[in-house]
């Protein structure tokens, strides 16, 4: 029997799924989830030896530590997803990044493919968790609100570069390199849609992997809007990413007075702190960083 473990994610690694020397890469890497893909990182005449050797991959690592090595599956709409899953769920994977979805039918549609995949393998009902990209089609920006109690997911992500082809964009970026609207109202709807669902947020990649302090600064932004993670292309981007969705022990130490203010004085509704006043939602954002804290 599986068992469904808890599970940080802080920081999503890709590694190409025809790359044995990557995926070890990716495997040892200090990533909490290290992801093998099947989508893009893969031509579609390689695809099945890919698959193979995902799943000789995966059953080779220790048991222990298949709860943070998930696929990347091709999308839905083309003819590939069902083969993936095929392929891979036999190694138990500890879950399945779904790109290109629609909207929550496509999660559902997942879910019915694991549950048979599961049965056939002895593997414990809902153990496969799910993190669903969903601002890759211009038709998915319209439902990223739709997958609160959606079976699986754990996560929400979102990208730029498919949402730009799927409407047409010749680019998704300002001049000064920063997104258009269009991909920002992507992040935003894509946090949203995680904080209705009651699901991780996580940000897209930074393509640009040798600017790291570009991605310090970029992940420490997204991570006080409200985003728990971020996806990753190279191992040496991980150690950054995991420290900018790590609290500090400045913040821990003063969300832990905040917390003890409180306690100090039950059934107040606003105190002061520190020449102003806080209230209850200063409380319940104080308690929210000590749990990412796993305090």
């Amino acid at each position: 029997m599986s068992e469904v473990l808890p599970l940080r994610m802080r920081s999503w690694l890709f590694a190409p799924g025809d790359s044995e020397k990557k995926m070890q890469k990716a495997a040892a890497s200090a990533a909490d989830i290290a992801i093998f893909d099947l989508e893009d990182a893969v031509s579609p005449e390689e695809k099945p030896r890919a698959r193979v050797m995902v799943r000789e991959f995966l059953q080779s690592q220790p048991a222990e530590a298949l709860h943070r090595l998930w696929v990347r599956v091709n999308p839905l709409d083309g003819p590939h997803t069902l083969a993936d899953l095929a392929a891979v769920m036999p190694a138990r994977p500890g879950g399945i990044m779904l790109p290109k979805v629609y909207g929550r039918p496509d999660v559902e549609r997942l879910d019915h493919y694991l549950s048979a995949l599961e049965a056939a393998h002895g593997i414990e009902q809902g153990a496969t968790r799910v993190i669903v990209l969903v601002t890759e089609t211009a038709a998915a920006m319209f439902t990223t609100g739709d997958y609160a109690g959606a079976p699986r997911v754990v996560a929400l992500t979102w990208g730029a570069e498919d949402l730009a082809d799927s409407i047409g964009a010749s680019n998704n970026r300002n001049p000064d390199g920063s997104y258009g609207f269009t991909y920002e109202l992507a992040r935003s709807l894509c946090l949203l849609g995680a904080a209705t669902a009651g699901v991780a947020a996580v940000e897209t990649i930074q393509g640009d992997f040798r600017d790291l302090e570009g991605l310090k600064a970029r992940a420490e932004k997204v991570r006080r809007d409200g985003y728990r993670g971020m996806l990753a292309i190279h191992p040496a981007q991980v150690d950054v990413i995991n420290a900018a969705f790590s609290p500090n022990e400045e913040e821990i130490a003063e969300a832990q007075e905040i917390v003890d203010i409180f306690a100090a004085n039950p059934g107040v509704g606003a105190i002061g702190y520190k020449g102003g006043m806080l209230d209850r939602p200063y409380l319940a954002r104080a308690e929210a960083l000590l749990r990412l804290a796993g305090r």
